[in-house]
Parts: structure tokens; sequence; C-alpha cells
């Protein structure tokens, strides 16, 4: 995973790790170990990482550099 991602997404935001900290309910120490890469992020906390950032999992993960969302899924 591209941890440095994780911190320029979020840093191009003006937002500080406490911010992102309290979208995911979790602690600022908990979000920074992701960050880091001490942690490996849960699924459900990219998931809704990439809908806060209106961006894919794979921009998070590193696998692209292109920030637009895919099209939203017409299956439910």
């Amino acid at each position: 995973m591209n941890v440095n991602r994780l911190k320029e997404i979020r840093e191009d935001n003006d937002l500080k790790q406490a911010d992102i900290a309290k979208i995911l309910k979790i602690s600022q120490v908990q979000y920074s170990r992701y960050e880091t890469g001490v942690r490996t992020i849960p699924i459900y906390h990219l998931i809704k990482l990439a809908k806060y950032y209106k961006t894919s999992i794979d921009y998070l993960l590193g696998l692209t550099d292109e920030r637009k969302p895919y099209p939203k899924s017409i299956l439910k």
C-alpha cells in the first residue's frame, strides 16, 4: 500500500490526522499508524476514505495515479 498517498491526499485537502480519525471514528494515533504503514488499513476504512475524498480505492492504494473515481455500479 502506498502510505504516502494517504498523507498526500489528506494534506491536499488541508486536513489533520485528527480530522480523518474523527471521520473514521478511530483515534488519531490509530490513523497515524495507517498513514505510516505500521498497521494495515481495513477495507471498510478504505471504502469510507474513497467516498469521502471522491476517489477510488485504487488511487488510495497507489495502483493508479488517476484521482477521478470510477462510475457508480448499477448493481446493488
